[in-house]
């Protein structure tokens, strides 16, 4: 399991270089790295794409530095670039401006370099500036020395004390990597070790004898597929949640997300709905997103529904279409990254709501914003069918 040994690219902070072409970039982003990241040239737009490098900043820790194109480049495939430029403010935590001398002479550049700062102030982005030729170990001091006001916000640290008893609950279907858990149950199991919890893991089969031979478990976190066969095992006065549920709490608005899964019954024939994964893998035959969420979503609501799909960064500058948004936990996208979407789907009216607030909705259990756990019914009552 040596992935709980690395830091995942949705818990760095995030540094992004931008500036004309030719300012100096990727050689300040080399030297700042100590390594060959990104190449350089004198010719003037030798960087077409971002470039990315995980690497370690003291005091700000784990960090990933991005390498982007000039933004002052031109025609159509120019465009194109500046855009992916761009795009990538959408997880910037710190922008750093890189200049050749101290302010642009040029009035277009004046306007490029307008045109970035306005779209950091709209973000909320910190940032900085770099002139060609300055002391690299100053501006890194400089760069450790950014505080940031979104801090990273616990996953289950802040819900047990020393000594509790979790039970984590990983199925290891066609699904599951090959020799190792999901990165969101990962960091929830160290989250726990690290507050002295106990963390006990199992299957969906192996719960219920786990669980008469454990006294005192403090609660129950499921992968959200197994919502229904684990809320039909686990007692009533034992809380439960999901590992989607808790990175909702953590990157996310819950709040929100409940009020999208409650618009699951205003849902119409027709209706378009958006499904979002902030990563990108290899699709199973019973992929969560692309199969077993609109199977469910459809038998909830009796309609006969528009699916559609985003991964990784790409997600619609256009919302409008959408009567629903349904987005993963985002356990590989910052916080900042995740508020974006979620803030860009309240300017646009529609509602979202989160994979695992949106799975248990369709099984019957509702789940409760201000502790993260969720409302079951009666253990006699049945669930919705899946």
């Amino acid at each position: 399991m040596a992935g709980l040994n690395e830091t995942p690219k949705g818990d760095r902070v995030h540094i992004a270089f931008f500036g004309l072409r030719n300012a100096g970039k990727s050689t300040l982003v080399n030297r700042l790295t100590g390594q060959d990241v990104a190449i350089v040239s004198d010719v003037a737009g030798t960087t077409t794409d971002p470039v990315s490098k995980a690497m370690e900043i003291l005091p700000l820790g784990p960090c990933l530095v991005t390498d982007t194109a000039g933004l002052d480049d031109e025609g159509p495939l120019g465009e194109m670039r500046v855009k992916k430029s761009l795009d990538v403010l959408a997880t910037t935590d710190i922008a750093v401006w890189v200049e050749e001398c101290a302010a642009t002479s040029a009035a277009e550049d004046k306007t490029v370099y307008a045109r970035f700062l306005a779209a950091c102030r709209a973000r909320d982005i910190a940032v900085l500036h770099y002139r060609r030729g300055d002391d690299v170990d100053a501006f890194r001091r400089e760069l450790a020395a950014v505080r940031l006001a979104d801090a990273p916000r616990p996953l289950v640290r802040d819900l047990v004390a020393p000594g509790d008893v979790v039970v984590c609950v990983c199925p290891i279907d066609e699904s599951a990597p090959k020799g190792r858990l999901i990165l969101p149950q990962q960091q929830v199991v160290r989250e726990l070790l690290d507050a002295g919890a106990a963390a006990l893991v199992c299957q969906p089969p192996q719960l219920a004898d786990l669980l008469v031979r454990t006294a005192g478990v403090k609660f129950v976190i499921t992968d959200s597929q197994a919502f229904k066969a684990v809320a039909a095992v686990v007692s009533p006065e034992v809380p439960l949640t999901s590992f989607s549920i808790v990175f909702a709490r953590a990157k996310g608005d819950l709040a929100a997300y409940c009020a999208g899964a409650a618009a699951l019954a205003a849902l119409k024939d027709g209706d378009r709905v958006l499904i979002s994964e902030g990563c990108t893998h290899h699709r199973q035959c019973n992929d969560i997103g692309t199969v077993k969420l609109p199977k469910w979503i459809s038998a909830k609501t009796g309609k006969k529904l528009a699916f559609e799909w985003t991964s990784g960064n790409a997600f619609p500058e256009d919302l409008s279409p959408y009567a629903l948004v349904v987005h993963c936990g985002g356990c590989m996208l910052t916080r900042r990254a995740v508020q974006a979407r979620i803030s860009r789907c309240r300017a646009a009216g529609v509602p979202i709501t989160n994979y695992g607030v949106c799975i248990a909705a369709c099984h019957g259990i509702v789940a409760s914003p201000d502790t993260c756990m969720v409302l079951r019914q009666r253990a006699d009552e049945k669930l919705t069918n899946s």
